[in-house]
C-alpha cells in the first residue's frame, strides 16, 4: 500500500487559494481491501504472483485464484455467504484484525467507492484469474494532467522564491529568516523582501513577537 499510494498513484493536484490539495483516483481503504482480498483468495499453488497494474485511466490487480464452481461474478457483488479460497490465511487475516468480517470485502470496496462518489470498480472472471479494475473519473484523470501546470502556475504568480518560502511556513510555521535563508540558499536580506511582499499581499501574516512567534499563511 505504501508503495502505490507514494510512487505508483498520481493525485490529482488543485490550489484552495494558495494551499495545494491532492486527491487520490481511487479510495485508499477500497484499494486496502481489494490488495487484502487479492492475497487471501488467491491460488498459491500456481505459484503465480499478484499483479497490480497502474494506468494513466485506471488501477487493475489480477488474482490468480477462482471462484467457487457455482458462484458467478454478481454473487460475489452482492450479498453472501463467507466461502474463502484459503480458509486458513483468511483466518488470520481476520485474527490480526486486517480485515472486519469473512465474507464482505467486495461489498465494502462497493459501498466505499460509491460513497465517495467514485466509479464503481470491474471484475471480470476469466480462466487463470480474477481482474479488478478500478476506472478513474474523468474529472480526476484531466485534474491529474493538468496539476503540474497548475503548480507551475502558482509558482508564476508568487514567484519561486516566494512560493518555497510559503510552502516551508506551511510545513514549519515557527520557522525563522535565517533558517529560510539556510534552507533556500538565499541571504537573510532577500528573504526579508520576500516576505514583506507576501506580507502586503495579504498571504502570509506574523502572529506573535519576532522571537516565539509563528507564521500564518492565509488561505
Amino acid at each position: 500500500m505504501d508503495l502505490l499510494l507514494t510512487k505508483y498513484l498520481k493525485a490529482a493536484i488543485t490550489y484552495r487559494g494558495i494551499q495545494r490539495v491532492e486527491a487520490l483516483p481511487v479510495p485508499e481503504s477500497a484499494l486496502r481491501e481489494a490488495v487484502l482480498n487479492a492475497m487471501i483468495q488467491k491460488d498459491y499453488s500456481t505459484g503465480t504472483p499478484v499483479q497490480i497494474s497502474v494506468y494513466a485511466d485506471r488501477l487493475m490487480i489480477w488474482n490468480p485464484g477462482q471462484l467457487p464452481s457455482t458462484w458467478t461474478v454478481e454473487k460475489l457483488k452482492g450479498k453472501h455467504a463467507s466461502q474463502p479460497f484459503n480458509p486458513d490465511i483468511a483466518n488470520v487475516f481476520f485474527r490480526a484484525g486486517e480485515i472486519e468480517a469473512w465474507g464482505r470485502g467486495v461489498e465494502r470496496i462497493y459501498v466505499v467507492c460509491r460513497e465517495a462518489g467514485f466509479s464503481e470498480p470491474v471484475i471480470e472472471q476469466e480462466p487463470t484469474g480474477l481482474w479488478i479494475s478500478f476506472p478513474y473519473s474523468p474529472e480526476l484523470v484531466q485534474r491529474t494532467e493538468t496539476g503540474k501546470t497548475s503548480e507551475k502556475t502558482s509558482e508564476k504568480r508568487l514567484g519561486k522564491t516566494a512560493k518555497a518560502i510559503v510552502d516551508l511556513m506551511i510545513e514549519t510555521p515557527y520557522i525563522t529568516i535565517s533558517e529560510l535563508a539556510e534552507r533556500l540558499v538565499r541571504s537573510e536580506r532577500a528573504i526579508e523582501l520576500q516576505i514583506e511582499k507576501l506580507k502586503q499581499s495579504h498571504i502570509i501574516h506574523r502572529i506573535g513577537p519576532t522571537n516565539g512567534g509563528h507564521w500564518e499563511v492565509m488561505g
